[in-house]
C-alpha cells in the first residue's frame, strides 16, 4: 500500500475575491498531425479523408483552454529552434497564456500522429523531440510565484530530463503553496516500467488532485473500481467521456469519502483529441470559482464537473485551427 500524501489545501476554503487563478502547466507544445480518414482504412492503397496539422500536446492544450476560461494561465515547455516552435508559441499567445519556453538547439519541435477512427477515437505516434528536453534547471522559480495551482500531464513526469523538471516544478509549487494536479493522460507511458513504479511516481509527487479516464483508473489500481484513486490524492475525477464523470474526495473529521456522478449531454464528435484535456481546464477554473464565491467542498466539485464537462464539449464542437509553419 503506498504511503498516502500529505492532507490537501484542496478541501481548505479559499479566500474570497480569487476570481482569476493563476495557474502554471509543465509540458507538450507540438504538432499534432491528424489523419481523419473518411471509409475505412485498406492497406495497401488509398483512402479520402482529411490531414491537418494542428497544435498538439495535452499541457499545452490544457494551458490553451485555462486562458480561454479566464484563468492567468502560464505554459512550461521546449520546443526546437524552428518555424514550427515559433508557430505553436505564437499560437498559445493568442489564446491569452504566457509561455515560459526553452528553445533546444539540435532538436526539433516534437511531433504526434494521430489517426482518428470513424468513432472518433484515436491512436497516436510519439516523437516529442524537443519536448522531452525541457530539464530542472530551466525552471525558474519567480514563474511559480503567487501560483494557485501547477498542473501536470503524467507525459511531464516521465523520461529523463523533462520528468525531473516535473518533479522540480513539483517542489517549486509546494514551496508557494500552490495546489498540485495530475493527469494520468495515457496507459501506455504510465505503466512503461509496471505498476509498481507508476503507484511509486504517483505517491512520490503526492497530487492534491489527480485526474484519470476509468481505463487509466483501473491501469493504475489493477481494479476497476475507483475509490482507490483516493491513496494517492485528496480528491480525484474519473473521466468517463460521453457518460459523465465520477468525482471522489476523502473526508474530512472522520466523515465518509464524497463521491457522486456528475453527467453530460452527448454531443457528435469526428475527432475526440483534447477533450480530456479542456475538460481538466474547465474543472481547475470551475473549482477556485467555486470555493472563492465560498461553496461547500461538494457544492464545488459538483460545479467545477459540470464547468469540465462545458469546456470539453467546446473543444469537441470547435475545430482545431491549422497551424502555419513558414
Amino acid at each position: 500500500m503506498p504511503r498516502l500524501p500529505r492532507p490537501s489545501r484542496l478541501i481548505r476554503p479559499r479566500p474570497r475575491g480569487v476570481s482569476r487563478p493563476r495557474i502554471v502547466v509543465i509540458g507538450d507544445l507540438v504538432l499534432d498531425v491528424v489523419l481523419a480518414p473518411s471509409e475505412s482504412m485498406v492497406v495497401g492503397t488509398d483512402v479520402p479523408g482529411r490531414v491537418l496539422i494542428v497544435q498538439g500536446g495535452s499541457a499545452a492544450t490544457t494551458a490553451r483552454w485555462l486562458g480561454r476560461l479566464g484563468a492567468q494561465a502560464s505554459l512550461v515547455c521546449a520546443v526546437g529552434r524552428d518555424s514550427a516552435g515559433r508557430a505553436l508559441v505564437e499560437a498559445v499567445r493568442i489564446d491569452r497564456v504566457t509561455p515560459r519556453v526553452v528553445r533546444v538547439a539540435g532538436a526539433r519541435t516534437g511531433r504526434i500522429g494521430v489517426l482518428v477512427s470513424a468513432d472518433g477515437e484515436r491512436s497516436f505516434v510519439q516523437d516529442r523531440g524537443a519536448a522531452l528536453l525541457l530539464g530542472p534547471g530551466d525552471l525558474r522559480p519567480e514563474w511559480f510565484a503567487g501560483a494557485d495551482a501547477v498542473h501536470l500531464p503524467m507525459y511531464s513526469l516521465l523520461g529523463e530530463p523533462l520528468g525531473l523538471a516535473g518533479r522540480r516544478a513539483v517542489e517549486l509549487g509546494r514551496a508557494t503553496g500552490a495546489t498540485v494536479s495530475t493527469d494520468l493522460s495515457s496507459i501506455g507511458p504510465l505503466l512503461e516500467r509496471g505498476r509498481r513504479a507508476a503507484r511509486a511516481l504517483v505517491t512520490g509527487i503526492g497530487p492534491d488532485l489527480l485526474f484519470a479516464t476509468a481505463p487509466e483508473t483501473e491501469a493504475l489500481l489493477g481494479s476497476p473500481r475507483p475509490d482507490g484513486l483516493l491513496e494517492f490524492a485528496s480528491i480525484a475525477v474519473i473521466k468517463r467521456g460521453a457518460r459523465g464523470a465520477t468525482v471522489l474526495a476523502r473526508g474530512t473529521d472522520g466523515t465518509p469519502p464524497l463521491r457522486f456522478e456528475v453527467a453530460t449531454r452527448q454531443v457528435a464528435a469526428t475527432d475526440t483529441t483534447g477533450a480530456g484535456d479542456a475538460f481538466t481546464a474547465g474543472f481547475l477554473v470551475g473549482w477556485f470559482a467555486a470555493r472563492s464565491a465560498g461553496r461547500s467542498t461538494a457544492a464545488s466539485l459538483q460545479r467545477a464537473a459540470l464547468a469540465g464537462h462545458r469546456a470539453a464539449t467546446r473543444q469537441l464542437t470547435t475545430p482545431r485551427p491549422e497551424i502555419a509553419i513558414d
